[in-house]
């Protein structure tokens, strides 16, 4: 029995904007999971939160979540940004925010959780985290080779 979720995710484009690979590692006490897509046209920035979406949809346990990311994005958003999001009706400083509809959904899911949003450094050899990056890559392979 375990008393903590783990995540791990990252997403990419290839070139950005372009083809989108998301992917996520979902570790509960002994039981791994990995889950994994792709997009035809997307953004480095869409797919990092597309990942942290797609593994928090999946998680039913309500249990507390630690989230690991490499994005900047992703944790800084989360943290920072949001905030001052909300309290200006979804403005930033240059305008409108960029994937709303990506963030709405985030609070959505992550609504009623207790989640620990934590930003590690990608390719430095952390093995889950390299895990995800080459799940990344290969749902980008994919979904290229099937058009």
């Amino acid at each position: 029995m375990t008393d903590e979720i783990i995540i791990y995710t990252d997403g990419g484009c290839d070139p950005n904007p372009g083809l989108g690979g998301w992917a996520a590692v979902i570790i509960e006490g002994k039981n791994r999971r990995e889950i994994s897509g792709a997009a035809a046209f997307s953004t480095n920035n869409r797919m990092e939160l597309t990942a942290a979406i797609e593994a928090l949809k999946v998680v039913k346990k309500n249990l507390p979540i630690t989230l690991f990311t490499d994005s900047q994005y992703l944790k800084r958003g989360i943290d920072e940004w949001l905030p001052r999001w909300l309290a200006k009706n979804w403005r930033g400083a240059n305008g409108p925010v960029a994937n709303k509809d990506l963030w709405q959904e985030l609070l959505r899911v992550t609504r009623d959780r207790k989640v620990n949003w934590r930003w590690i450094y990608g390719h430095t050899g952390n093995p889950d985290n390299e895990r995800v990056d080459f799940l990344c890559r290969l749902a980008r392979s994919q979904f290229r080779r099937s058009y």
